[in-house]
């Protein structure tokens, strides 16, 4: 049986989120392009996967955090079934600290059968 592309990149999402909460920053790797853009809720902007890894890894390093969750709402494939967007809520949550929320599109490609984030934005609402 074939897994849809929205299964499987929802799947992919999900796990990313289990990864966070384990502060795992190196097992992110493999979801990202090595050239992905992620504009941050803060309007900081992160390009390349190296700089996306430290920056995990710099907020997990702080004892206050506890994950970042996103919780997809739509994803939308392109024409080829090669490329998709992911549209979804985000939460970030530090111990003793107001949680920050807000919307996100992310750009999913499809490299050697598997899907990886080509791009993020990520909108601060709180």
């Amino acid at each position: 049986m074939t897994t849809k592309p929205e299964d499987a990149i929802a799947a992919r999402r999900k796990l990313t989120n289990k990864l966070i909460a384990a502060k795992d920053a190196a097992r992110l790797r493999p979801f990202f392009d090595p050239r992905v853009t992620l504009i941050a809720g803060d309007g900081s902007l992160l390009l390349g996967a190296e700089d996306v890894l430290a920056a995990f890894a710099g907020q997990m390093a702080d004892k206050g955090f506890v994950a970042y969750v996103r919780t997809t709402e739509t994803i939308t494939l392109d024409a080829e079934g090669q490329r998709a967007a992911e549209h979804g809520r985000w939460v970030g949550a530090w111990k003793d600290a107001p949680e920050q929320t807000g919307t996100y599109l992310a750009t999913w490609k499809k490299v050697t059968g598997q899907w990886v984030i080509e791009n993020e934005l990520f909108v601060s609402l709180t």
